[in-house]
């Protein structure tokens, strides 16, 4: 049975807020250990799920405290599955209980809690609130830099919020949890049916985690790029009617972009190659649209970037269209 949220005009503290946390890796090494050092003192209860880790993860997470959560490597693995693992093993409990959700390759900023577990004593029409993500080594490669570009999203009230956020349990619990089938794309996913419910989704001005992307390929980005795509499409496909349109105009430009148009110029070669030279220049006049709102780096990886997002899109109907489920795209 779904639970209503409390009256928007209702501000007052809600009474105790108890916060466990939610973490999920595998072979993260160094990385998660500095993830679970940053929760230790902050959280009730720390549950790490781990999904097949052969670094010896499992054993130094135990040795740090926290619940390990073995996930059923025998089923296609989904970081929504092991979100919802963790959500299990922590179980229900009679207090209003909040979880902060992190993954394993972040580390939680000192003062986070404290700021989020304030604003949502104050804000009970809010399920869901989140800070800034920061990229640790943005310098490191120009791959890193875009995910320390794409993490600095504008504050306020917002439409999703990424894997690091702390939640209201029995919100998320009212609307089934996580989707455990989605490869990426599960946090916005979520955020859907929690707005449909009533609830509101919160980005604050205040320091949460820093990510450790360590992308230093091109493949890396390519990969990551293309399960974004993938992402889309099974995003749009769920919930793409009106009104919500979700991921509608990302899908749709990533195949205009990064599948109709080069096709088109290929085919104009064939018989009017002047035609093609025509269309092809759409793609520099693209870019320096773009250059116009961000640095010329983003902007070339953005036009570029429209090509595996396009794969992206085709894989996820191609699959749907057989009935089959894509197995995660990794990019590490």
């Amino acid at each position: 049975m779904r639970t209503a949220p409390p009256s928007q005009c209702d501000t007052r503290p809600s009474g105790p807020l108890r916060v466990d946390a939610i973490v999920i890796g595998r072979n993260e090494g160094t990385r998660l250990l500095a993830c679970l050092d940053s929760l230790a003192g902050q959280v009730q209860r720390i549950i790490y799920v781990d999904s097949g880790s052969t670094d010896g993860s499992v054993a130094q997470a135990e040795a740090r405290g926290a619940e390990v959560v073995a996930l059923d490597m025998s089923r296609p693995f989904t970081a929504a599955r092991a979100r919802n693992a963790g959500l299990q093993h922590l179980g229900v409990s009679g207090t209003p209980g909040l979880v902060q959700f992190i993954d394993g390759d972040c580390v939680l900023d000192t003062g986070w809690l404290a700021q989020a577990t304030d604003f949502l004593a104050h804000h009970p029409d809010v399920a869901v609130v989140c800070g800034r993500r920061r990229e640790r080594a943005p310098e490191a490669s120009v791959y890193n830099w875009l995910c320390d570009q794409e993490w600095n999203t504008p504050v306020g009230e917002t439409r999703a919020c990424g894997g690091d956020a702390l939640m209201r349990r029995d919100a998320l619990l009212a609307v089934g949890g996580y989707r455990d089938t989605l490869i990426a794309g599960e946090e916005p996913e979520l955020c859907v049916r929690l707005r449909h419910a009533g609830w509101r989704v919160w980005r604050l001005d205040h320091e949460m985690t820093l990510h450790d992307a360590q992308m230093f390929r091109f493949s890396q980005w390519w990969n990551r790029t293309r399960r974004a795509g993938h992402a889309f499409a099974e995003g749009a496909f769920l919930h793409g009617a009106p009104p919500e349109r979700h991921w509608v105009t990302e899908t749709r430009r990533a195949i205009v972009w990064g599948a109709l148009l080069p096709l088109l110029i290929l085919l104009s070669a064939v018989v009017s190659p002047l035609l093609a030279a025509a269309l092809a220049l759409l793609y520099p006049l693209q870019f320096l649209r773009l250059s116009r709102r961000m640095r010329p780096i983003a902007a070339f990886y953005s036009v570029l970037g429209k090509c595996p997002e396009a794969l992206g899109v085709i894989e996820f109907h191609l699959n749907r269209l057989r009935g089959s489920q894509r197995d995660l795209i990794e990019y590490k």
